[in-house]
């Protein structure tokens, strides 16, 4: 009986992968590998199984969050241009799926399997650990989960250059300060910006003079960037 739903769920997530690839949403080996490789049912609520790879947000519990939909994950992780070293922020863990991904990218390029760099941060303490427990059991202890409010950084209001790599999977209604401080130089964040019915998918650089290229990819749908530099509750 677990056979069989193993089979058929690897079959839609083949199923997905394809489509995704058809329409050149997926057009990196490494990002193709990863979607074939992590359980997206193991980063869902029971209920929503059979439903994991519709290309669809799926929402995670009482939290108001969600699981983005595959086609928006896909789109984000290759304009992000992963390599192994870096040093990946993610605000909003959600499930954990999206921090997966990530980590599952940058060690396809590395023999070592603990060379990936991602730290991932939720605000909500429950969706925090329900991201954690979720990474460990899919062997990914390499992730690092923090709770804190990700609109002011991590550490909160460093203002240090820490990441090659930021990523926010909640709509903000402007770029918050530190994350841009703490982008390092060449480095790339990628944020929806806008209200909370519609937003645009930035992808902003940080140049060699410390000022910033703004490249819009799509419109796009996120829940809110609750926080200090974020949308209030």
């Amino acid at each position: 009986m677990v056979s069989i739903e193993h089979n058929q769920l690897l079959k839609k997530r083949e199923e997905l992968v394809n489509n995704l690839s058809k329409n050149r949403v997926i057009y990196s080996k490494e990002v193709e590998t990863a979607f074939l490789k992590v359980k997206r049912e193991e980063f869902i609520d029971n209920k929503d199984k059979n439903e994991a790879y519709s290309d669809t947000p799926l929402q995670l519990g009482t939290t108001r969050q969600t699981i983005s939909a595959p086609h928006m994950i896909a789109i984000m992780l290759e304009n992000l241009n992963l390599c192994n070293g870096m040093k990946v922020l993610e605000i909003g863990s959600g499930s954990g799926y999206n921090a997966a991904l990530m980590s599952e990218i940058m060690r396809s390029q590395s023999k070592n399997k603990e060379d990936s760099q991602v730290i991932t941060v939720e605000r909500i303490d429950s969706l925090g650990n329900f991201a954690s427990n979720n990474l460990k059991r899919e062997g990914y202890n390499d992730v690092k989960v923090v709770i804190s409010d990700g609109s002011l950084g991590y550490p909160e209001k460093s203002e240090k250059c820490i990441y090659d790599r930021i990523i926010v999977t909640a709509a903000a209604p402007y770029v918050p300060k530190y994350l841009k401080i703490q982008l390092k130089i060449n480095g790339i964040l990628l944020i929806p910006v806008g209200n909370k019915n519609e937003q645009d998918l930035q992808k902003i650089t940080k140049k060699n003079d410390g000022s910033f290229s703004i490249e819009i990819l799509c419109g796009c749908r996120f829940v809110p960037l609750i926080g200090e530099s974020g949308n209030k509750d």
